[in-house]
C-alpha cells in the first residue's frame, strides 16, 4: 500500500501552474483550481490623502499619456466583480492631487477589470504614487472601503497596475 505524502507528489511530476494543479499522475487527487482563501487587500497607510468624495466617472483624467490598470475581485474565492466603482487620483504633469481636475473615477468591466488614461505622475514628496479608492458609499455597499497609495517602480513608467481584493461587508 502506498501513502500519498509530498515528497510522492514531487516525485510523481504533479505540476502546480497559476493555482490550479495537474494531477493525472495521482488519481484520486483533486486540487481546486480557484483560489481559496484569498485575502482582502488593506488599506494603505496616506491611501485617503486628498481624497474627493463623489468624483465623476470619466472617460479620461486630463490629456491622458499615462495609464491605470488593475482588477478587482472578491476575497475569499477570488471571483471577479463587474461594475465596481474605483476612483484615480495623482500628483501629475497636468496638476496636484488636491486638484478636482486630478480626480476621476471610472467602472470595472464583465472581468473585474478597469483602465484609466490619465497625464503622467510625477514625484510628490520624492515617490511617483497614485491613489485609487474604492468607496462603498458610492457602491451598492456590498464590500468594505478600500484606499490605495502604491508607488511606482520608477517616475518614467507609463502604467501602474494595482489589484483590489475585496472584503463582503
Amino acid at each position: 500500500m502506498s501513502t500519498t505524502t509530498r515528497r510522492t507528489i514531487l516525485r510523481s511530476g504533479a505540476v502546480l501552474a497559476g493555482g490550479a494543479a495537474t494531477a493525472s499522475a495521482l488519481p484520486g487527487l483533486i486540487v481546486p483550481a480557484r483560489a481559496q482563501g484569498l485575502a482582502p487587500t488593506p488599506t494603505m497607510r496616506g491611501g485617503a490623502n486628498n481624497y474627493r468624495a463623489g468624483a465623476p466617472v470619466v472617460e479620461r483624467i486630463g490629456g491622458g499619456g499615462f495609464w491605470m490598470t488593475g482588477s478587482v475581485r472578491r476575497a475569499g474565492d477570488g471571483i471577479p466583480l463587474p461594475g465596481r466603482r474605483i476612483q484615480i487620483w495623482a500628483h501629475t504633469t497636468e496638476g496636484h492631487e488636491r486638484d478636482l481636475a486630478s480626480h476621476g473615477a471610472t467602472l470595472t468591466d464583465a472581468d473585474g477589470i478597469f483602465r484609466l488614461e490619465m497625464p503622467q505622475i510625477v514625484p510628490a514628496f520624492g515617490q511617483p504614487h497614485g491613489h485609487l479608492a474604492y468607496d462603498a458609499d458610492y457602491d451598492d455597499g456590498g464590500f468594505e472601503t478600500v484606499f490605495l497609495r502604491p508607488i511606482m517602480r520608477s517616475a518614467s513608467d507609463t502604467t501602474l497596475d494595482v489589484d483590489f481584493v475585496l472584503r463582503p461587508a
